[in-house]
C-alpha cells in the first residue's frame, strides 16, 4: 500500500473545514478588545469541560502518572499557550483570511524538524511541495498590493511563530508517541495544564476577562472556536500517530482554503490578486507533499494504534 487509505484523507478534509472556521471566529473574539491570554484561559475552560465529558463517557479518565507530564507540557506550551498568544495577537491586526494563509506554513517548519528528529525521510518531491508554500508566503508579504495596509506586513513574521510552534509540537508527539493515552486524554491533560498556566498569567498581565460583564457575539465566537479547536485538535493528535507529522500537517493547507472561504462568508473580507495567487501556489503544494510510504516504517517514530496503544517499529491502519 503506497499511502494512507481514503478515510484518512476524509478526516484531513473535515479537520481543515473545522479548523478553518475557527480562524474567522478568532477574529470575531478579538474584535471587542479582548487580549490573548484572557481568551486562552476561557478557551481552555471550554476545552477542558468538553474533553472531560467525552473522556468520562468513554471511561478513559485523565492519567496523571509522572511519565505523561513531558507530553502534557510539550503540547500545552507548543500546541496551546504560546502559539495561541501569537495567533490572537496577530488576528487582531491582520485579516482573518491572511491568518488562514499563514497557517499553511506549518509544513514548511514541520519537514526540517521531522528530518532532524528522524520522524520522516527526505524526498525531493516533498521538499519541492513545501517550497511552493514558501513561495506563497513570499508573495503574500512581498508585493505592495497584497495586504490591505502595507504596515500589516510587519505582523506576518510574528504570525509565523504560531505554525512553527505547531510544527514542533506535532513532531514531538510523532517522536514520543502518547504512551498508551488516546488523543482525548492527551488533549485533556494538556488543556488543564494550559489553563493552570494561563490563569495567573492573565491576571498578572491585566488581560483577565470577566464573563459577568457581558456575553455577546465575541464571547459566543470564543466558545464556538474553543469547542471546534478541542475536537479537531484531538483528531489531529490521533492523526499524527497514525500517518506521521508531515501528513497531519497538510491539514494546514485545508485550513487555509476553508479559512479564507469562511472569512469571506462571515466577515465579508475580500482579497487582492496577489493574495489569491499566494493561496493557489500554497494549495498546489498539497499534491506534492506526500506522506511517508507505508512500506517504509520508521523504527524511531512510535504510532498510535486503534485503541491508543504505543506501537514501535511499524505502522498499523
Amino acid at each position: 500500500m503506497n499511502g494512507p487509505p481514503s478515510s484518512l484523507y476524509a478526516i484531513l478534509l473535515t479537520m481543515g473545514a473545522g479548523w478553518g472556521l475557527s480562524v474567522p471566529l478568532a477574529k470575531i473574539a478579538v474584535s471587542t478588545g479582548h487580549q490573548p491570554v484572557g481568551l486562552i484561559f476561557w478557551q481552555e475552560v471550554v476545552i477542558v469541560a468538553l474533553m472531560a465529558v467525552i473522556c468520562a463517557m468513554r471511561r478513559k479518565p485523565l492519567r496523571l502518572e509522572r511519565r505523561y507530564w513531558r507530553l502534557y507540557i510539550a503540547i500545552a506550551l507548543c500546541g496551546v499557550v504560546l502559539p495561541d498568544i501569537v495567533f490572537y495577537y496577530a488576528s487582531a491586526r491582520l485579516p482573518a483570511g491572511i491568518m488562514a494563509i499563514v497557517i499553511a506554513s506549518v509544513p514548511i517548519f514541520s519537514l526540517p524538524i521531522a528530518l532532524a528528529l528522524g520522524n520522516e525521510r527526505f524526498a525531493w518531491k516533498r521538499l519541492a511541495g513545501l517550497g511552493f508554500g514558501l513561495v506563497g508566503i513570499t508573495l503574500l508579504i512581498g508585493p505592495d498590493a497584497s495586504l490591505p495596509e502595507r504596515a500589516m506586513a510587519v505582523f506576518i513574521p510574528i504570525a509565523l511563530m504560531a505554525p512553527m510552534l505547531y510544527a514542533t509540537e506535532g513532531n514531538l508527539v510523532a517522536l514520543w508517541g502518547t504512551d498508551g493515552l488516546d488523543s482525548m486524554q492527551v488533549v485533556l491533560g494538556a488543556s488543564i495544564l494550559g489553563l493552570i498556566i494561563s490563569a495567573p498569567l492573565a491576571v498578572a498581565t491585566g488581560q483577565w476577562i470577566n464573563p459577568a460583564e457581558g456575553f455577546g457575539v465575541a464571547e459566543v465566537a470564543l466558545v464556538a472556536s474553543a469547542a471546534l479547536h478541542g475536537i479537531v485538535y484531538a483528531v489531529y493528535v490521533w492523526l499524527v500517530g497514525r500517518a506521521g507529522s508531515v501528513f497531519a500537517a497538510q491539514s494546514s493547507y485545508l485550513v487555509t482554503g476553508c479559512g479564507v472561504l469562511w472569512s469571506m462568508l462571515l466577515l465579508g473580507e475580500r482579497y487582492s490578486l496577489w493574495v489569491w495567487l499566494a493561496l493557489s501556489i500554497m494549495l498546489a503544494g498539497v499534491a506534492m507533499v506526500q506522506p511517508r510510504p507505508r512500506s517504509q516504517p520508521l523504527a524511531r517514530a512510535p504510532v498510535i494504534g486503534d485503541h491508543g496503544e504505543r506501537i514501535k517499529g511499524h505502522d498499523r491502519i
